[in-house]
């Protein structure tokens, strides 16, 4: 049950790894096209379609659960939502490498022990202390990767293009981001009281994401359909010559909704500190993965040799957190 739990949590950083790709590829659309619909996939059709087949009436299992993982199910969902605009934002002032770097980093920590806090289950033991090793490590390697990008991205001789709003918002991002493994946390619950009234785990856990990415799609939507009429871009949407445009984002979002499930589908079978194992090795395997088609995308030719070794040292050590927070599930067995 554990490996499955593990090989789960992997296939949903690959999917996070991935889904950025088809927006690289994307020329006509500007950024809000792509995003609200990316949106729209992500967090409403895709877990509705997840939801409604297997339980008609999942108001039934809110109404019965617990009002306080109700609300934290929204509440930390909606706040997740701006997490995901900060995360565009610190993109574009910081670069691809040193945001993600930043935002994965804080999120990975921060995701894996404020549950363990809220829960708890600290308790400093034999698995948890290994878990502790594994997000340093994993801290590590993205510190590696970051130093990586901003290497390739300044060159010789010239100045990061960092600002500091874009680091203010890489930070708000990378909260908001383990905001989002907390709220899923305190809204496990919801899972709980689907269960008690008769349908599956995975069906029960996906109520919980029904909650939160509806709340979250909400400051997206908004935003990206502000963009679309302050800059009037909303035409582009229209257009007869989108349709791989439309692909290309459905597409992005079918991957990250598709990560989110197998991520809830994970956590169960991880044990009692689940979501603190799943979390950093999801997104472990996420920026591992990201930073491979960063490779294949022809990213990095013909950069400094020491940013090359320093990538690679970033990749090799993520593979090592990866490896250490996947024993963190067999120790005290």
């Amino acid at each position: 049950m554990i490996t499955t739990g593990l090989l789960l949590a992997v296939f949903s950083g690959i999917c996070n790894g991935l889904f950025s790709a088809p927006m690289r590829l994307e020329r006509r659309w500007k950024w809000e096209n792509i995003w609200f619909t990316f949106i729209l996939m992500a967090c409403i059709i895709m877990p509705a379609l997840m939801v409604y087949p297997a339980i008609p009436n999942p108001g039934r299992i809110f109404a019965a659960a617990p009002s306080g993982a109700v609300i934290s199910a929204l509440t930390f969902g909606f706040a997740w939502g701006f997490g995901a605009i900060c995360f565009g934002l610190s993109v574009d002032r910081l670069g691809v490498s040193i945001a993600n770097s930043l935002i994965i980093g804080l999120s990975s920590a921060l995701g894996s022990l404020v549950p363990l806090l809220i829960s708890g289950a600290f308790r400093l033991d034999r698995k948890q202390t290994v878990l502790l090793i594994g997000i340093a490590t994993f801290l590590l390697g993205v510190w590696l990767c970051g130093q990586a990008g901003r290497l390739r991205d300044a060159g010789e001789g010239t100045a990061p293009r960092g600002m500091p709003s874009g680091y203010l918002f890489a930070l708000c991002s990378g909260i908001m981001s383990a905001v989002f493994n907390i709220g899923y946390t305190l809204a496990l619950p919801i899972a709980s009281t689907g269960v008690e009234l008769g349908h599956s785990l995975f069906a029960s856990t996906n109520c919980i994401w029904l909650l939160m990415l509806g709340a979250g799609s909400i400051p997206n939507i908004a935003y990206c359909l502000f963009l679309m009429f302050r800059n009037r871009t909303t035409h582009l949407m229209r257009s007869f010559d989108t349709g791989w445009s439309w692909m290309r984002s459905i597409v992005m979002g079918l991957l990250w909704g598709g990560s989110i499930f197998l991520y809830g589908a994970a956590t169960p079978r991880l044990g009692d500190i689940g979501p603190s194992i799943g979390w950093p090795l999801s997104l472990a395997v996420g920026l591992l993965v990201a930073n491979l088609m960063g490779v294949l995308l022809g990213e990095w030719r013909e950069v400094s040799r020491p940013a090359a070794r320093r990538m690679n040292f970033g990749v090799l050590t993520l593979l090592i957190a990866i490896v250490i927070c996947a024993l963190a599930t067999k120790v005290g067995l």
